[in-house]
């Protein structure tokens, strides 16, 4: 994969982690919430 196509993803996964973050009721996030919302977007990611 060239270098310009990961760096899109890369860009992309991190909008994406904007939006859940910016999106939720929450203002702050433990390190464990933070892990388990990664850990739902990899499996969801996982299952396209």
């Amino acid at each position: 994969m060239p270098e310009k196509e990961i760096k899109i993803i890369q860009q992309a996964a991190i909008y994406e982690l904007r939006l859940i973050f910016t999106s939720g009721e929450k203002k702050q996030y433990t390190t464990d919430e933070i892990a388990e919302l990664l850990d739902k977007i990899a499996l969801a990611k996982g299952q396209e």
